[in-house]
């Protein structure tokens, strides 16, 4: 069995989960090396986990000819540059949502991945958890009838530093992007129209660098089943930042009956 060589391209909070959990528990993949802007504490990490190589440029990682796959872990005004970047470079890889705020320079990332034939997942991981994965498995069955409305809650523990959310793309692009996914996944439809409605209501820092921290989405589908035609099926979203717990739960309601997670 091949063991994959990663490079993992920002130590942060979640570039750390993914090479502890690579580490851990994937034994045909090794991660060798780690780069990030600021190297404080990552030798230290790095070493706790066996990465001998940590550098704080991400070329170094993209020049190396032993490296199969790249994990774009760093802040989110970067994901499109080192993505294409990476393409180019042949690895496979790995981005966190989102990949970019601007859908050109989406279509733009997305046109060079298909270009070099590489591989390219974007981190929508919920649709890979088995509870998720349950709710839509039932849900196709018919085992509640038809879907009326799927409905999901979103709390995080607490919010973000102000200094995160400039970069992120804010509390739709960095965090609802999953809600919007699991939409989509669970409903099996794209999305015709969309309303939102938000606020800052639990730290004004947020407001002032121009993001909300609770927020209402309506999502209307685009497809229809035919004995719903004169219905409108509405996914509603509530994303907002709890100091008192982190949740994700995802319901779905429908014409004889209901499933919650």
């Amino acid at each position: 069995m091949k063991k994959y060589k990663v490079g993992i391209i920002g130590a942060g909070r979640i570039g750390r989960v993914h090479g502890a959990s690579i580490t851990y528990n994937l034994p045909n993949a090794e991660v060798v090396a780690v780069s990030d802007v600021r190297l404080e504490g990552v030798k230290e990490w790095a070493s706790s986990l066996g990465i001998e190589s940590v550098t704080e440029d991400y070329q170094d990682i993209l020049n190396n000819p032993d490296i199969d796959v790249v994990l774009v872990c760093s802040s989110t005004d970067t994901h499109a540059e080192i993505s294409i970047a990476a393409a180019k470079a042949g690895k496979e890889i790995f981005c966190e949502k989102p990949i970019d705020y601007d859908l050109d320079r989406i279509k733009e990332v997305l046109r060079v991945v298909e270009e070099t034939g590489v591989k390219f997942q974007v981190g929508f991981n919920r649709r890979f958890d088995h509870n998720f994965a349950r709710i839509n498995q039932v849900t196709k069955d018919g085992q509640i009838g038809e879907a009326h409305i799927i409905k999901i809650t979103s709390r995080d523990p607490e919010p973000p530093p102000v200094a995160y959310v400039k970069v992120s793309g804010g509390i739709f692009l960095d965090m609802a992007i999953h809600d919007f996914d699991m939409a989509r996944f669970q409903a099996g439809s794209e999305v015709d129209e969309v309303y939102a409605v938000g606020s800052c209501l639990i730290d004004p820092e947020i407001g002032e660098a121009g993001d909300v921290d609770t927020a209402i989405t309506t999502l209307k589908l685009a497809e229809l089943p035919l004995s719903l035609k004169y219905a409108i099926p509405l996914t509603t979203i509530l994303t907002f930042c709890d100091a008192n717990s982190r949740s994700n739960s995802p319901s779905v309601v429908r014409f004889s009956g209901s499933l919650k997670l």
